[in-house]
């Protein structure tokens, strides 16, 4: 077990150890904690929303910075004279 824990560098909590911080936690919050466990999962959902948004703004970014890509070469080649049919050759 020493050596398990040496190679982690910190402590985990087996079975024992979880009930008895459990058992503290119950004394100590009993009446708040499902006020509590309400308020951590709502925080919970807003973050997801938050992850979420940023994920679409990503994608939106990406696909207008596509868009501008496109109209920068179709104007780079209108520019130099090429044609459609020059460039794929």
């Amino acid at each position: 077990m020493t050596e398990y824990m040496q190679y982690l560098g910190f402590w985990t909590p087996g079975p024992f150890e979880l009930v008895i911080i459990l058992i503290i936690a119950v004394l100590l919050f009993g009446r708040r904690l499902p006020e509590i466990a309400r308020g951590l999962g709502k925080s919970l959902t807003e973050f997801k929303k938050g992850v979420h948004e940023v994920e679409e703004t990503k994608d939106d970014l990406i696909s207008d910075v596509k868009k501008i890509k496109d109209d920068v070469v179709k104007e780079v080649k209108d520019a130099a004279g090429l044609d459609e049919s020059e460039t794929m050759s």
